[in-house]
């Protein structure tokens, strides 16, 4: 009886040891089928664990070309206000070139803004109630459309020339609004979690590279126009300055933005839906496991099961005037929203304004000794230049580092120099406008540029497609961007005012006199100081799934699956 006993345990043991040997066998084979024991759909586990792959570049050139379009169209603007306040308000026999008057200038400036952040609240709701891909579409043909109208502006006058631009500017914005929370939430949700920061970023890195084309192709247009009228200076000639063939300039600098949208218009109806909006939102798990498995090539079970299972959970019920998602969300809506409209209040500013800044160190001649085509050139080149070495860098330092440093202390470290850069400028003003301290100028100024772009620009793209559940994603990253574009829009219109110096010597006619630029660049810097404090509301989001940041699947499953993947 004894033997017998002793026999029972020992096959009750090997056996055991059996079944354990088995499950780690299946585990090493097939980690997907271990990963999927938990309440996480298959298919986003997949997704979460898929090495890079081609489809995650060809995500990122098709939405990246959306958001080169959008930053084309909404800063080539800049570089083009001083000709047209040449062009259309220069009066006869004055002593100096014509500007744009005040209102009309923080008009063409800003009112793309209003339609951007109009365009992202709508558009973004749009894109959970409707799909991503639906509503992609929508966007892209929306801004093709009217970056072509803004080229074709018509008027008898100088009133209805920037009457009409300003109207296909209002609606242009609105097309490049819907752009920013679609392809943060497409490629979000298209990514694997290990290298997702830096997919997005890698897309948001794209804003750069227009901006950069925008200077570009503003100096090859300047150029050759240049070369073919071979116009004299102001000075020299007035009338002559102005040959009427330079209205074309502004006009074809401003169509050439529909050119990359349209390109990337076939291959955007080409991408599937993401697996996420196809399962947690429009509640079909089946189509998405069939998605992903054709664009993963591997098979991928439909988790029929656990998909009812997750939708009948109360954590994927409420909505976005709940009391749960204010309980469960509501700081890192604050966070998201806070931060990115002081980086926008500071970063549109610079941007928009920085051909003032140069005229004002003396980087660009004075108006006189130039012709009005030569005052396109060299207020390209002065920006392509910024671009070139502080802004393109910046973005993809933020894609390099975004994935090892965390987005939380990128922004935290981007806030903080820009502060430091800001008043370092800002406070001894005087001192860099001397001659002798102008490169000094430019190198400080394009280190706030590098610093906003590895920083707290491209952050506040991603963390709002990381941290809100799937089926409100798409509409937070809407709010979140329309409150950055508020702060767009303050400093658009708020800047060129209060940058105004209280000499009238020193300021284009008919302008009221504001606080100056040096105390203008000063509160730029406290600004920044504002979104830093701001930052401590952001959750870290590096290194973990979509799933586990919102709390559609229970932590403890996910830490399952996660030593599983192991």
């Amino acid at each position: 009886m004894q033997v017998n006993s002793k026999k029972i345990i020992f096959d009750l043991l090997s056996e055991k040891r059996k079944r354990l040997r088995s499950q780690n066998t299946l585990v090493k084979r097939h980690p997907l089928d271990s990963m999927a024991k938990g309440k996480q759909l298959e298919v986003l586990n997949a997704l979460d664990v898929a090495k890079t792959q081609w489809y995650h570049f060809t995500a990122i050139v098709i939405a990246g070309m959306g958001f080169f379009t959008d930053a084309y169209d909404l800063f080539c603007i800049s570089l083009l206000t001083k000709l047209m306040g040449r062009l259309y308000y220069t009066e006869a026999g004055a002593e100096k070139p014509g500007a744009l008057p005040i209102n009309v200038s923080a008009a063409v400036s800003g009112v793309a803004l209003c339609g951007t952040l109009a365009g992202q609240v709508f558009f973004g709701w749009l894109g959970d109630k409707m799909g991503r891909k639906k509503v992609y579409g929508i966007t892209l043909v929306l801004m093709v459309a009217t970056s072509i109208a803004t080229g074709l502006s018509f008027g008898s006058s100088a009133k209805g020339v920037m009457t009409t631009l300003c109207f296909f500017r209002f609606w242009l914005g609105f097309g490049v609004g819907g752009d920013y929370p679609l392809s943060a939430t497409i490629m979000s949700e298209y990514a694997n979690k290990k290298t997702r920061g830096s997919f997005i970023a890698a897309v948001f890195a794209m804003q750069g590279m227009g901006i950069l084309a925008g200077g570009i192709v503003s100096l090859i247009v300047s150029a050759g126009f240049e070369n073919k009228y071979k116009p004299p200076s102001w000075n020299e000639d007035p009338v002559a300055s102005m040959p009427p063939e330079s209205d074309y300039i502004w006009r074809i600098v401003l169509m050439f933005g529909a050119v990359p949208a349209a390109l990337t218009y076939y291959w955007r109806m080409q991408m599937p839906e993401t697996a996420r909006y196809t399962a947690l939102v429009a509640k079909n798990a089946k189509q998405a496991a069939e998605d992903m498995s054709k664009v993963l090539k591997v098979q991928i079970g439909d988790d029929e099961e656990k998909f009812e299972e997750m939708s009948r959970s109360d954590r994927n019920q409420f909505g976005l005037f709940s009391r749960e998602f204010a309980r469960q969300y509501g700081f890192r809506l604050i966070g998201t929203t806070t931060t990115w409209f002081f980086l926008d209040v500071a970063f549109y500013s610079q941007n928009l304004f920085q051909k003032d800044l140069f005229s004002s160190v003396g980087w660009i001649p004075p108006a006189g000794e130039m012709s009005a085509i030569r005052e396109v050139y060299m207020i390209a080149r002065a920006q392509t230049l910024i671009a070139l070495c502080g802004t393109v860098p910046g973005y993809w330092f933020s894609v390099a580092f975004i994935d090892i440093m965390g987005r939380w202390k990128i922004q935290m470290m981007g806030f903080f120099f820009m502060t430091v850069f800001m008043f370092a400028i800002g406070i001894p003003y005087n001192h860099w406008k001397q001659r002798e301290n102008r490169i000094g100028f430019i190198i400080m100024y394009g280190l706030t540029f590098f610093f906003a772009n590895f920083g707290p620009n491209a952050t506040t793209f991603v963390v709002p497609a990381e941290v809100f559940p799937a089926r409100l994603r798409s509409t937070c990253h809407g709010i979140s961007a329309a409150t950055g574009k508020a702060g767009a829009i303050v400093g658009a219109f708020g800047f060129v005012y209060a940058s105004q110096e209280k000499d009238p010597a020193k300021r284009d006619s008919n302008y009221p006199a504001g606080i100056g630029k040096k105390n203008s660049l000063i509160v730029l810097g406290v600004t920044n100081f504002l979104g830093l404090l701001c930052t401590l509301f952001v959750p870290e989001s590096m290194g973990k799934s979509l799933e586990e940041l919102t709390g559609e699947v229970e932590v403890d499953e996910v830490e399952d699956n996660r030593r599983a993947s192991a």
